[in-house]
């Protein structure tokens, strides 16, 4: 279900937003179940396969993140179990065929692809509850309501397509009783963001793509204006297109009063490669800065373990992304 479809514009999203705050006049907690019950749905809409997957990520992590919080001495190999579970998950479905793959082409033995099916945003689920754990072990997590936290994870404006959220962001707004009661103010914020993303990806995107996928298609050879021009519509093709998602998941949000982080900040007005990084997927930066980046040293131990640091934060953000 995307976001720019008639089914969800016209169907899912007014059903949620209705019961949501019906419930939300009675129960807080009815309410909040209702919208992590209809984000799971939301989810498994695209493929209903996906689910227990999802499912039981959401729930080794919630149980690892209270074996952490409770314990004192092991708490440190609680955090590294669960951290390795996660990323050997990640890394199956995103590289067992390239690696096979791989080792058929160096090697002479030919070994067939397995039959994988890459669940739609299991990098930003995964990144979302790692983010979780290391802020659990830090002693940053307050609140460990099961229906919060399932709602935190499952949080259908984020979840195909980020922002990458923090629990110790998202869990206070989940705990507010005016986010439980309609309010205009944000529907009229709301609805603004979210069509401003809905014309990015509509009007501007989606035209663009025609002139970007032929000379991306396989087997092409495009000549040097043709190439050129199909190199920068895929460069706002490529902008327009994640910009949009992430506004639209703003605007969405905001209807339940929840405020998500900001993802762009007009990246291609940046001065310099630097300025580019803090504008684009600001999220992403800023998680792979903050559980990365800094805990390996940052820039605080010399020019070479700086550079060092750089390198490993930017191989793994690049292995994120996928074996493409």
């Amino acid at each position: 279900m995307l976001f720019n479809s008639f089914g969800f514009i016209f169907i899912y999203l007014p059903i949620v937003i209705f019961v949501f705050f019906w419930l939300g006049r009675h129960n807080k907690t009815w309410a909040a179940g209702w919208l992590a019950l209809m984000s799971v749905f939301f989810y498994g809409y695209w493929d209903y396969r996906y689910i227990p997957l999802f499912l039981a990520s959401i729930g080794f992590n919630y149980w690892a993140g209270l074996r952490i919080a409770l314990a004192i001495s092991t708490r440190k190999a609680w955090l590294i179990f669960a951290l390795t579970v996660n990323l050997l998950l990640l890394a199956y479905f995103k590289y067992a065929n390239f690696f096979l793959y791989t080792i058929s082409t160096i090697g002479n033995q030919y070994f067939e692809a397995l039959d994988i099916i890459l669940p739609i945003g299991i990098s930003f689920y995964t990144f979302t509850q790692i983010a979780f754990l290391v802020d659990t072990y830090q002693g940053k997590v307050k609140e460990y309501r099961f229906v919060h936290y399932i709602l935190f994870v499952s949080y259908f404006p984020h979840l195909i397509a980020g922002p990458v959220l923090h629990h110790k962001e998202m869990m206070p707004q989940f705990a507010d009783d005016k986010n439980y009661h309609l309010s205009t103010e944000n529907i009229a914020i709301g609805l603004s963001i979210f069509v401003v993303g809905l014309a990015k990806k509509i009007l501007i995107a989606d035209n663009i793509a025609p002139l970007a996928n032929p000379v991306f298609s396989q087997g092409v050879h495009p000549q040097l204006i043709e190439a050129w021009i199909g190199t920068l519509a895929y460069t706002f093709q490529l902008y327009f297109d994640f910009s949009a998602y992430s506004d639209m998941a703003i605007g969405l949000s905001r209807l339940f009063g929840v405020k998500l982080p900001l993802n762009f900040n007009s990246p291609y007005k940046a001065e310099n490669i630097s300025d580019f990084w803090r504008r684009w997927h600001m999220t992403l930066s800023r998680f792979l800065r903050d559980y990365l980046y800094i805990p390996l040293g940052g820039n605080r131990y010399g020019l070479f373990n700086r550079y060092r640091n750089l390198m490993i934060t930017m191989l793994l953000g690049g292995l994120w992304h996928g074996a493409g």
